[in-house]
């Protein structure tokens, strides 16, 4: 059950001062599933808690861990060539 207290619905403005990043991080971590919010009209929703979760690094996705975006590069897969 979620803590009365934590189940804050933030609007995007008020999450990115809650946070204290600019609107285009914010919104990449949405896009991204780092940050999990709903798409209401025209713009998200998030629980304060959520956020929270976020901000002490939370299980969200990780390089490596399947997602496409933040696969691992293998540097065999790489040629440099000389100048």
């Amino acid at each position: 059950m979620i803590n009365e207290r934590d189940d804050i619905v933030l609007t995007t403005q008020e999450a990115c001062h809650y946070m204290r990043i600019s609107r285009p991080t914010y919104l990449k971590c949405l896009y991204s599933g780092k940050i999990k919010g709903t798409k209401v009209g025209k713009g998200w929703k998030v629980l304060k808690s959520e956020l929270d979760r976020f901000l002490k690094g939370g299980d969200g996705p990780q390089p490596g861990n399947g997602n496409p975006k933040y696969q691992t590069l293998d540097p065999k897969h790489y040629q440099i060539s000389p100048v």
